[in-house]
């Protein structure tokens, strides 16, 4: 099963491949990149019909206005730029935080927790793959929710149940020797692990 789910992949690959030239140009690319406003209005035309489509064009004409008088600043001239320091700061712990929160540790070893568990062989591929449904569906909650509560509290809520759930994770790994319920406990904690992680970062 598992070389036919790989393979689905490449089936969708393959149908962008063959109607991605059917699809116009954007018409943003078209005007402000290339300059071609005759090719902008047959794209928006193409995109959105017949019509009087003038306040599109007179928005993109203002971005591209705005976009040539902005400099565009280098890697070291970025760094240097005081009034984008704390803009910088907050993206890199961001993404520290992302790269560090234990999601790769998590999928690393949940084979072993579900082997532990004593999931027969054939099933934990299955379990697995339901840890990754998991994260798509906690995903798409996540897109709902975001307009509702805004990131920031969803980094919040999200980094704060994930430490909780490591820290019982780290417990109950700690005594699954001693107690034979354990083992079930920390497949349920790698489950929440995941649905957090979907909902949070």
């Amino acid at each position: 099963l598992w070389p036919w789910l790989l393979a689905s992949s490449g089936l969708s690959a393959l149908v962008q491949l063959v109607t991605l030239p059917f699809f116009p140009d954007s018409p943003s690319y078209l005007l402000i990149q290339k300059g071609n406003e005759e090719a902008c209005r047959k794209a928006i035309r193409k995109l959105w019909g017949e019509g009087d489509h003038q306040a599109e064009i007179d928005d993109i004409m203002k971005e591209k206005g705005a976009m040539a008088s902005t400099k565009t600043l280098r890697v070291l001239e970025v760094i240097k730029e005081r009034s984008l320091r704390w803009q910088l700061y907050i993206l890199m712990t961001v993404m520290t935080t992302l790269q560090l929160c234990g999601i790769n540790a998590i999928y690393f070893y949940s084979f072993e927790v579900f082997h532990t568990a004593k999931f027969e062989e054939y099933l934990i591929p299955y379990v697995s793959l339901g840890v990754g449904l998991c994260e798509c569906l906690s995903s798409i909650l996540c897109s709902t929710l975001i307009d509702r509560f805004g990131r920031k509290v969803l980094l919040w809520v999200g980094y704060t149940l994930m430490c909780s759930v490591l820290a019982l994770l780290t417990m109950t790994l700690s005594l699954q020797h001693q107690f034979f319920w354990m083992h079930y406990f920390s497949v349920v904690l790698i489950f929440l692990f995941v649905v957090f992680y979907g909902i949070g970062p």
